[in-house]
């Protein structure tokens, strides 16, 4: 007996009157309010076309695995419209038991430099992706990164998270770090 094969999948979604979305050759270019998002799908065997104000993702003759291919792709481009119409916004907080963690933002918020994790005299510094702000918000000991491309921002957030960490340390006793605390679309609650 073989693999199972399908003959076709395909999911469609539609594209809002206030984002221009266009597709040549599987890459895919979405234009709105916040600015612009491109993503290369060449890498998927997919066809993506665009009819109207609805956009086709289609597989013909996969197994499966291949045809979960389809939705991720649809999901991908859900969120770049979601990030140029919208944008993403993800919430941080710094945890700390006894040495206060310093925290400083340069570089037009591009950049923010932590000192004195668990007292430890180390600057570490991380730069955030590309199209990301970094910024402190009204609460103490909390900061919210910003941008139109949520994988940006939560690979921003995952880099600032992986620079505080207790190395060498009990972790069950050592919980001081800088964790995400929300993952918001930007004007819903």
């Amino acid at each position: 007996t073989g693999i199972m094969r399908k003959v076709n999948v395909k999911q469609s979604l539609v594209v809002p009157d206030d984002v221009e979305l266009t597709v040549k050759a599987r890459k895919v270019t979405v234009k709105g309010a916040r600015g612009t998002l491109n993503k290369d799908f060449s890498h998927i065997q997919i066809d993506i076309r665009k009819e109207g104000n609805t956009v086709w993702v289609e597989k013909w003759f996969c197994n499966s695995r291949e045809g979960s291919a389809v939705r991720s792709v649809c999901s991908h481009i859900n969120n770049m419209i979601t990030g140029v119409t919208s944008g993403y916004e993800y919430k941080m907080k710094f945890v700390y038991a006894h040495f206060p963690i310093n925290s400083n933002i340069s570089k037009d918020n591009k950049t923010l430099e932590v000192r004195n994790f668990i007292g430890e005299k180390v600057l570490r510094s991380v730069t955030v992706q590309d199209g990301c702000t970094v910024d402190r918000t009204e609460n103490k000991d909390e900061i919210a990164i910003v941008g139109n491309d949520i994988q940006a921002v939560s690979i921003s957030a995952a880099q600032i998270s992986q620079c505080a960490i207790a190395r060498h340390k009990d972790i069950r006793k050592f919980l001081d770090g800088i964790y995400v605390t929300e993952k918001n679309v930007i004007g819903q609650e």
